[in-house]
Order: C-alpha cells, then sequence, then structure tokens
C-alpha cells in the first residue's frame, strides 16, 4: 500500500520570527554590496563623461550612466522595502517577547500564591497572639525573681521613715547652703586661727611698758617698744 500510495511526508514547521528576520537581513547586505558596485560604477563614467568632448561618444557614455542609474534606484527600493518588512518583525518579535514575559510572570504568581496559601495554613494569628501573652508572663516572673534576688540581706525591718525623712531634709538644707556648688567642708573657715598660739611665739611687747628703776630720764618708746626720736622745739 504504502509503494501505491506513498508515505504521508512530516509538514515542515513554519519558520520563526527570527528566521524570517536573519533572512532579510542577509537580502538587505545582497542588495546594499550591489549598490555600492553602482556607485562606483557612477563614479567611473562621470569622469569618462567630464573628459570626452560633446559629441555621439560622450552621449553613449550617458546612456549607459543612466541605465546603471535606474539600477541603483530600483536596488534602493528593494532595499527599503527590505528595511520596512525588517522593521515589522522585529515589531512582532518584541510583542512576542513580551507575551513570553507575561506568561512567565503569570507562572511564578501562581506558584507563589499557592505556596503562600500553604504557608498560611500553618500559621495562624490565634497561635501568634497566645505566644506573645505566654512571653509577657515569662518576662513578668522574670522580672520577679530578679527582684528578689536582688533584695539585701543586712536592711533591718524597723527602720523610721520618718526619721529618714529628717536626714534627707538635712543634706538637702546643708546641699542648698553650698556657696559657688562647693560643699561646706570644703569652705574655709570664717576665724582665722591664731597661727602665733599654734607656733608657740613670743608676744610683741606693747607700748605701756615701764622703764627700769634708777634711770631718771626715760624716753618714751613706740608701739613696737622703740626709743621715740625727740623732736626738735623751735622757739620763737
Amino acid at each position: 500500500m504504502k509503494r501505491v500510495f506513498g508515505v504521508k511526508k512530516d509538514k515542515e514547521p513554519p519558520p520563526s520570527i527570527e528566521d524570517a528576520s536573519d533572512r532579510i537581513n542577509k537580502r538587505g547586505d545582497t542588495v546594499d554590496e550591489k549598490l555600492k558596485k553602482l556607485d562606483a560604477e557612477l563614479s567611473r563614467y562621470k569622469e569618462q563623461i567630464k573628459k570626452t568632448r560633446p559629441g555621439p561618444a560622450q552621449e553613449a557614455i550617458k546612456a549607459r550612466a543612466m541605465r546603471v542609474l535606474k539600477q541603483k534606484r530600483m536596488y534602493e527600493g528593494q532595499r527599503d522595502m527590505l528595511y520596512n518588512q525588517t522593521f515589522n518583525l522585529d515589531q512582532v518579535s518584541f510583542a512576542a517577547e513580551g507575551l513570553k514575559d507575561a506568561q512567565q510572570t503569570m507562572s511564578a504568581l501562581k506558584s507563589a500564591n499557592k505556596e503562600l496559601k500553604g504557608m498560611m495554613k500553618t500559621v495562624k494569628i490565634q497561635d501568634i497572639d497566645n505566644l506573645q501573652d505566654e512571653m509577657m508572663d515569662l518576662m513578668d516572673v522574670s522580672n520577679e525573681i530578679q527582684e528578689t534576688l536582688g533584695r539585701s540581706y543586712n536592711v533591718p525591718d524597723d527602720i523610721d521613715e520618718d526619721e529618714l525623712m529628717g536626714e534627707l531634709d538635712a543634706l538637702e538644707a546643708d546641699m542648698g547652703s553650698e556657696a559657688d556648688g562647693v560643699p561646706s567642708y570644703l569652705q574655709p573657715d570664717k576665724e582665722e586661727p591664731d597661727l602665733d598660739a599654734e607656733l608657740n611665739l613670743p608676744s610683741v611687747p606693747s607700748g605701756s611698758t615701764t622703764a627700769p628703776a634708777g634711770r631718771s630720764n626715760a624716753q618714751a618708746e613706740d608701739e613696737l617698744g622703740l626709743p621715740t626720736v625727740p623732736r626738735a622745739s623751735v622757739r620763737s
């Protein structure tokens, strides 16, 4: 039967956008090479026209130049058409890539949504609230334990609070009477100490000392016990 009807051939897959774009770009490169050759030929004809005198020879060169110029215009039109096709394919490829990215994003969001739902089933708000309450209770118990362990064993229980308040008031009054922020025990004494008494120095004799007996002409003494100099009297 296969010999009679033959074997069904598999259909070739349709060309992708990338394949079509690559093929058009190759055709565009071929057209560009032809245009370069035509430009070089036109340049050569222009030089020949300049060098030849007007006449049949120059007209023949101009005819060949016009033929080359027509070919150039035709190839330029083909090149513009190929560029437009390439631009359209690029636009379609960009749109297709955008749709593929959107599909991948949707798939990722669906997977993440499914995982979040599974995680939310294992985590309950009521359990979190209960855990927070238990933690607060444990912290309170820990603080009570710390306060109990921090008590002093030497503090008597029969301390008079009124007496403590009196001492506190006296301390505040003493702090208020300090001058320029200097405590009272650092301030100098108001009465200067008697340095002579502390050093056991002899006292200075006063001016009321009496002259020894047997001296008829006693001289007056000043406050330090020295004899005063007599003053001369002026007679009129």
